[in-house]
């Protein structure tokens, strides 16, 4: 495991620190039923049935899981 040689000062750790940022989920807009839907992009859906139980998880059209 790497060891540093020297202490790091306390201002140098805040400011390496500073630079990590959170940033907001990439959401792909599609409309389905004439309903607006975001979802992440890569990733699997839950399929409801009219009455909004979930039924299964499908991925490019394909069921890939049971919920």
């Amino acid at each position: 495991m790497a060891v540093p040689k020297r202490k790091m000062s306390r201002a140098s750790t805040r400011m390496r620190r500073a630079q990590w940022k959170a940033e907001a989920p990439t959401l792909v807009k599609t409309i389905e039923n004439g309903k607006t839907v975001y979802s992440l992009p890569h990733r699997a859906r839950v399929v409801e049935d009219s009455a909004g139980t979930p039924m299964f998880m499908e991925y490019k059209g394909r069921k890939v899981a049971d919920v």
